[in-house]
């Protein structure tokens, strides 16, 4: 199974066109678009749909991601190998949440022009390099044979949490429709508690951890888990990142009380 992540659109000729050569390499591929509505050249988001989706595919998926405005520069193209499957993609962060969740085990340089496009344009990576890989790891090839192993990939900042005495440091990763501030801080991460102390910009405050929105009353803020694994700070029936100021990108401070 492999698996589309992109900024392109999809009903996008370049979707298509991905999906075509992975059709033509491997015959029996079956394709699954995640989602190709990632906001134009937003890694961070990619990385954030990527990740959040991966876990619930069957083990051997290969996930395929192109949010790529580095293409045709000097950054490499990746294959990540990890416990529970594979991500093909440009090494500019947008794999790294999702396969750092998986427990990585092996990164090689996708170079072997045996397993690109004849003609590999300067523009569209994912068609030429990252839709054949894909096609022909699932295919059985072994990961190996696409390049040589590499460790000094990109990891983004939003791909690790900080402690510092005593406390969580992280950052907003995305900003859901309903306005839920959603951090890249994991239940892993956590402290076992009922309630945390939270830092948002100008905003320092003590919420109640809960399980479900609807815990709090209508317009009070709580922290909790959301379906994506990820801390969120959320406003029952109203918008967080409204309320406290918050975007993307913003430190967000969590600690025990």
């Amino acid at each position: 199974m492999i698996t589309l992540t992109s900024d392109f659109g999809l009903v996008d000729p370049y979707t298509s066109e991905m999906k075509g050569v992975i059709l033509t390499i491997n015959p029996n591929a079956a394709i699954i678009d995640i989602t190709h509505n990632v906001e134009k050249f937003n890694i961070r988001m990619g990385a954030f749909m990527l990740a959040s989706a991966a876990p619930y595919f069957p083990k051997g998926t290969v996930h395929l991601a192109v949010v790529d405005p580095g293409v045709g520069t000097e950054r490499r193209a990746i294959l990540i190998q990890t416990k529970q499957g594979f991500f093909v993609g440009p090494d500019n962060g947008v794999l790294m949440l999702a396969a750092q969740n998986e427990g990585i085990e092996h990164v090689y340089e996708l170079a072997n022009p045996k397993f690109m496009l004849s003609k590999v344009s300067g523009t569209f990576h994912g068609r030429d390099i990252f839709a054949p890989a894909a096609a022909y790891l699932e295919k059985g090839v072994t990961p190996s044979e696409f390049g040589a192993e590499v460790t000094d990939v990109v990891i983004p900042e939003y791909a690790n949490v900080k402690r510092k005495n005593g406390s969580l440091i992280g950052e907003v990763l995305h900003v859901d429709g309903f306005g839920n501030i959603i951090t890249n801080i994991t239940q892993v991460d956590l402290p076992r508690t009922k309630t945390v102390k939270v830092k948002l910009q100008n905003h320092t405050m003590q919420l109640a951890f809960t399980k479900t929105y609807a815990q709090a009353k209508s317009k009070e803020a709580v922290a909790l888990v959301g379906s994506h694994g990820f801390l969120e700070i959320a406003l029952n029936q109203g918008s967080a990142s409204e309320k406290f100021g918050v975007k993307v990108g913003d430190e967000v401070e969590v600690a025990s009380t």
